[in-house]
């Protein structure tokens, strides 16, 4: 615990440098100590999850009246891993990166504390440890978000949508919390857990209900996910890296904390309520990744896709447990918590190099790039192997994780109850699919984005970032590669983080080893073999193609059809790319598409220039909270009649309100 407690030392010491160093050594000073604090976490959780040992902390010093509680347990150090493997990238990407409002006071402080809280957010054992941790988590994203506001009307519009959902989100879970405490002693974690049994059980589902709804939110599942994609793409990178790799977790960390732990698991249809999130985000989310031209904001649909499958891993954990199938549960819980390692490591690596993406094109609009792998060779490295994960590609980390999940859900057919079986096979379906469709958008990211001809000049005269940035982007593909190859080496720490979680311990289903083998279960893949073998493959093509080199053969561009000359007008852009799928499920996507012809002065039957624009908003934006916004301002127009100043009004607006709580009372 101390040197955890070191580690969010060095978070805070590097925020309060931020705050008083002068510019020219503002950025680097503080970077560096915020890095020795997410270094010295990231062994602290390593400690933590290979002995299986738990300590706490407590201080009154630093919160009133309750004090601040922490305690290290396996399933908090998984997250902190997470986060703190990020945030060191993070900080170490800010020091080429940060220039202009980013590398201003306010914004690196908000840029430390945000890493401070997402290691403290797992950690915090207490109902108002976890509530200030999270609300100042919240906060500091929140004003990150707000770093280029002055030259970016949308950056405004993100921060006010992510505000309102976050505050609201942070209400239901303090409520759904507080009503936890009506029976228990203390409001600690361990008083909660001891005592949430002798909560009737309409109390502990309303309860549970609440915090779903909350961490949810955070979470981005739908149809809590309207400010996801317009945030992530507003906050600066290295903001955007942390908040859709590890801050959205911490919604996966909530639930699983709240209602596999303190509420002992709960009743079956608490979990097919979250597979079922996780199905409908998983969807949702993949389809409309497929459809957007902007680069992070194709990441950040992504997410919620990703972010879908954890759900419905979660979601069938706690559906089994309670259809009396432990050692399934037990092996779909491990495959979300490695999920949730493993896109932290990817998403974390793709924003960053948007972010790279960004500063050498000035543009991350997929239409106007192409051509970057010939001048950012080392972006487009990270990228496609960064893609290639998510894609779930065998050997990398993606494919390992969403196998072991496949796995869980093919055998939980086995003696699961009605309920349990509707979430396994939901839970497959959203699984193949989300496989296609997030395989379409990561292609169209690659290929359009760095494979190809450049489409505008600030693509082509592109150049590679500062050597910070491509260490921090490299950093954050090891894990890919790593959990990939020889995943069964996480096996154990999975197994630890996964038997807290669920409260029970459980022999883990999966032998040790560098592949996975669940033999209780009758299933196995090794990915270092794989890797071998594909190798191999490769290296015979590569000699095959050299005997052929040697003929006499003509050259010309690839993907060019055979023609001497190609030019960019000839590619697919990101539109045109999408454009079939985005027919197909029109209904769902709901395009608007305008044209716009301008004629020659001298004939209006010559067309000068035509101008063709595609746009898909968000469906459930448009049609489910704009109404709901629309109605609050009619009523708050209306309530603007009723201060004309005019005391006896309001003396009887009072005298009514005393007359309803009087008839209530009473």
């Amino acid at each position: 615990m101390n040197l955890f407690l070191a580690a969010l030392g060095f978070c805070a010491v590097g925020a309060v440098c931020a705050a008083t160093l002068t510019r020219r050594v503002r950025v680097p000073v503080s970077a560096s100590l915020a890095t020795i604090g997410c270094l010295l976490a990231v062994g602290v959780a390593l400690q933590v999850l290979i002995t299986g040992d738990s300590s706490t902390f407590h201080t009154a010093q630093l919160l009133p009246m309750t004090g601040l509680s922490l305690t290290l347990d396996p399933l908090g150090a998984l997250f902190i891993l997470a986060s703190s493997f990020v945030g060191a990238a993070a900080c170490v990407y800010c020091v080429g990166y940060a220039r202009g409002a980013m590398a201003s006071r306010t914004a690196m402080t908000m840029l430390m504390i945000f890493v401070l809280t997402l290691l403290a957010v797992p950690a915090a054992s207490s109902v108002m440890s976890f509530m200030f941790c999270w609300e100042l988590m919240a906060l500091s994203s929140l004003l990150l978000i707000l770093t280029d506001q002055s030259h970016s009307r949308e950056a405004r519009g993100a921060a006010l949508w992510y505000g309102v959902l976050t505050q609201l989100g942070a209400a239901s879970i303090l409520i759904g919390l507080l009503l936890m405490t009506s029976t228990s002693s203390g409001q600690t974690f361990a008083d909660l857990s001891a005592h949430s049994l002798s909560l009737s059980p309409s109390t502990r589902s309303f309860a549970f209900v609440l915090v779903l709804l909350g961490f949810a939110s955070k979470a981005g599942a739908v149809p809590f996910h309207v400010w996801l994609p317009k945030a992530h793409p507003e906050a600066p990178s290295p903001a955007s890296a942390l908040m859709s790799s590890s801050m959205v977790a911490m919604g996966v960390y909530g639930i699983i904390r709240v209602g596999a732990d303190l509420l002992h698991g709960g009743t079956v249809w608490w979990w097919v309520a979250v597979a079922l999130l996780g199905v409908v985000s998983a969807l949702y989310g993949a389809l409309h990744a497929t459809t957007s031209t902007d680069l992070k904001r194709l990441l950040a649909y992504s997410t919620i896709d990703i972010l879908g499958l954890v759900l419905i891993g979660v979601g069938a954990a706690g559906a089994l447990n309670d259809s009396g199938l432990p050692s399934v549960a037990h092996l779909a819980m491990m495959a979300a918590l490695l999920l949730v390692v493993a896109h932290a490591a990817f998403k974390g690596a793709l924003f960053l190099a948007a972010g790279a993406v960004e500063r050498a094109t000035g543009t991350r609009n997929l239409d106007e790039l192409g051509g970057l792998i010939h001048t950012m060779p080392s972006t487009a490295l990270v990228v496609a192997i960064s893609a290639g994960s998510i894609m779930a590609v065998p050997t990398l980390s993606g494919f390992s994780s969403e196998w072991l999940l496949l796995q869980g859900l093919l055998h939980g057919f086995t003696d699961a109850s009605t309920p349990a079986l509707i979430v396994m096979l939901l839970g497959v379906i959203a699984l193949a699919l989300t496989g296609g469709l997030t395989a379409v958008a990561f292609v169209k990211l690659f290929g359009i984005g760095f494979l190809g001809q450049p489409r505008s000049v600030d693509a082509a005269n592109a150049v590679e970032v500062p050597l910070s940035m491509r260490i921090a982007m490299a950093w954050l593909v090891i894990p890919s590669l790593v959990i990939g190859v020889v995943p069964g080496l996480f096996i154990s720490l999975l197994n630890r983080a996964a038997s807290t979680g669920m409260g029970a311990t459980v022999v883990s289903p999966i032998d040790h080893g560098t592949g996975l083998v669940v033999s209780q279960l009758r299933g196995a893949i090794q990915p270092a073999a794989l890797l071998v073998g594909l190798v191999g493959v490769l290296a015979l093509v590569w000699l095959v193609n050299q005997r052929l080199a040697q003929r006499h053969a003509r050259r010309v561009d690839a993907w060019g059809c055979g023609r001497d000359l190609q030019t960019p007008r000839m590619q697919y852009t990101a539109t045109s790319f999408a454009e079939p799928l985005q027919r197909v499920f029109a209904d769902v996507l709901r395009p608007q598409s305008d044209v716009e012809v301008t004629h020659v002065t001298e004939s209006r039957y010559y067309e000068q220039s035509i101008m063709y624009e595609n746009r898909v908003g968000d469906v459930l934006e448009a049609r489910g909270y704009r109404p709901i916004i629309t109605a609050a301002f009619r009523v708050g127009v209306f309530a603007r009649r009723l201060q004309n100043g005019s005391i006896h009004r309001y003396l009887a607006f009072g005298f009514v309100a005393l007359l309803v709580i009087l008839v209530v009372v009473a």
